[in-house]
This record gives C-alpha cells, structure tokens and sequence, in this order.
C-alpha cells in the first residue's frame, strides 16, 4: 500500500515521502495514529509541499547544530565523582552525568542518546565522547573527570 508520510517514521522514511509499506502496518498503526494518509494521484503537490518545508527545516537545524558544534567543541567539561585514593571511581561517568555537565557549563541540553561512549569512564582523568547533534553533524566533547 502507498502511503504518504506526515511524521518522520524510522526505518520507513520521512515526512513528505510516499513509500511503499505492508498493507498491514498501514491498516493498523501508520493511518490510525495519523502519522501517514492513504496515497493518491492528489496528494503529490501535498507531498512536494511537506518536502519542501521539510527541507527548510532541515537546513535551519543544522545551522543551529553547527553553532551548537562550535560552543561544545570548545569547552572542556569537569566532572566531579568520587574516587579511591588510586583513582578509581566509585561507579561511573555515564552519558547522563556528561548531558548534565554540558547543560550547567553550556545551557546546551541534549538527550542522552546523543552523546556516544565506548564505554563508561571508571577512572580520573580526561577523556573525549561524541555527540550526535543533527544527522551528518557530531561534536567532539573533552571531558575532565575530577575527584571530589
């Protein structure tokens, strides 16, 4: 079944998109919960129009991801956590402890599951994470992890 797309939809495509999805799916999720309408041969100019303002959108986000991108890169973040007399902390700095710390030094708030780690710090000292800011644009984070 053709589908016109009202709502980003992961996996499936983006709001002004007419794709191709089961019939299924379409029947029970995408038209009951609004996030798609039935295609047509009418709905084309509906389409091109929901793309344009897409894409509008889309360059304006990414010019406040790039300012965004510029403001992180160039702060280094502190973190206190308590550690042993050897360094080692007592539990770990997550990514949530790295959104609160950029959004105190900052103002910046992202969600957690834009910041990317490859694993949990466990140890004082400094490290880098990235962050997700907008689709093609990441910002390499410097973090100090301090004992208190």
């Amino acid at each position: 079944m053709k589908v016109l797309l009202r709502s980003d939809i992961h996996g499936i495509g983006r709001r002004g998109d007419i794709v191709e999805v089961k019939s299924g799916y379409a029947r029970n999720f995408l038209l009951p919960s609004g996030a798609a309408m039935k295609a047509s041969t009418n709905t084309e100019a509906q389409a091109s129009s929901m793309r344009k303002s897409r894409d509008l959108r889309d360059v304006a986000s990414r010019e406040a991801a790039e300012a965004q991108r510029a403001i992180i890169e160039a702060q280094t973040l502190s973190i206190a956590a308590r550690a042993s007399a050897n360094g080692r902390l007592f539990g770990s700095v997550t990514e949530a402890d790295v959104v609160n710390a950029l959004r105190t030094a900052t103002g910046i708030s992202l969600d957690r599951h834009a910041i990317h780690m490859t694993e949990h710090a466990k140890e004082v000292g400094a490290t880098t994470v990235t962050a997700t800011l907008f689709d093609g644009v990441e910002a390499t984070i410097n973090v100090e992890i301090i004992s208190k």
